[in-house]
């Protein structure tokens, strides 16, 4: 059964981005566990912001999962890419992400790698870009296998990257590279700007499919933009999906409101097996 998750922000220096909770794990997990929530995804300012062993008995206290960890922060505090130019950065960013699939695997919780991939705009040939974050990925992704995790590639939407825009591609570029252990984000909001078809994209591909981002086409909580849902759960249900659709999307118009209309989509839609 697909399960549920919501996002929660602990970078106190961004309120802008998509992340229905904003705060500590000790003030947002009871507020998701009390809307019936089955996990939490997490962002944090760093692999030492949080301490894992806390955080684990606090989602444990609530009944709660940690979904996954996500990386955007050496990106966006520290101008840190897969694809720069630079190699002594792009060593300090496969550290960063090294050391986030380290805290994420004592909370037995995989690594998301979206932003960080870069934003594909720094002046350097396609092609070396993409080799590098092949090198990266290859790298990181035998990292988080020696921890039993998996690694989570997150497509973004072309005002975001010019990295990797759609699933399919995603999903060529690890087959091509042999990228063990890494995985596919399905991100709801991306993938209505750029994909033909968001279920076709799904079906495509398949059970590399490891997480997927719930959020409407407007970036608010599914059911507050035009978002067609059925062909997407059934798309998902085709392909064997269980993992978690996690509510990444504005928290509009509050975080406890977001987070209501999250669930109540969950349970109109995919609370329910399918047959």
């Amino acid at each position: 059964m697909i399960r549920s998750c919501v996002t929660v922000n602990g970078v106190t220096s961004l309120r802008e981005g998509p992340w229905i909770y904003w705060g500590t794990p000790e003030a947002c997990f009871p507020r998701a566990a009390a809307l019936g929530f089955d996990a939490v995804e997490l962002f944090t300012a760093g692999p030492d912001a949080v301490d894992a062993g806390a955080l684990a008995d606090l989602a444990k206290r609530h009944g709660l999962a940690i979904a996954a960890v996500g990386t955007g922060a050496g990106k966006v505090l520290h101008g840190l890419t897969l694809t720069h130019p630079d190699a002594a950065v792009r060593a300090r960013a496969t550290d960063f992400i090294r050391g986030m699939i380290d805290f994420g695997a004592r909370v037995r919780a995989p690594t998301i790698v979206g932003s960080m991939q870069g934003p594909g705009t720094e002046g350097t040939e396609r092609a070396r870009m993409l080799d590098w974050l092949a090198e990266g990925l290859a790298t990181l992704g035998r990292h988080a296998a020696d921890r039993a995790v998996p690694l989570i590639l997150e497509p973004l939407n072309r005002y975001e990257t010019r990295v990797l825009n759609r699933l399919g591609d995603a999903a060529a570029f690890l087959d091509g590279r042999g990228l063990a252990n890494v995985v596919l984000l399905a991100d709801l909001f991306h993938m209505n700007i750029e994909e033909a078809s968001i279920p076709d994209a799904l079906r495509r591909a398949g059970r590399r499919v490891g997480h997927v981002h719930f959020a409407d086409t407007n970036r608010r909580p599914v059911g507050l933009g035009h978002l067609d849902v059925p062909p997407i759960v059934d798309a998902l249900r085709e392909i064997g999906y269980t993992g978690f659709v996690s509510a990444e999307s504005l928290p509009y118009p509050d975080p406890d409101a977001a987070a209501a209309q999250t669930m109540k989509a969950y349970k109109q839609y995919l609370s329910v097996p399918s047959g």
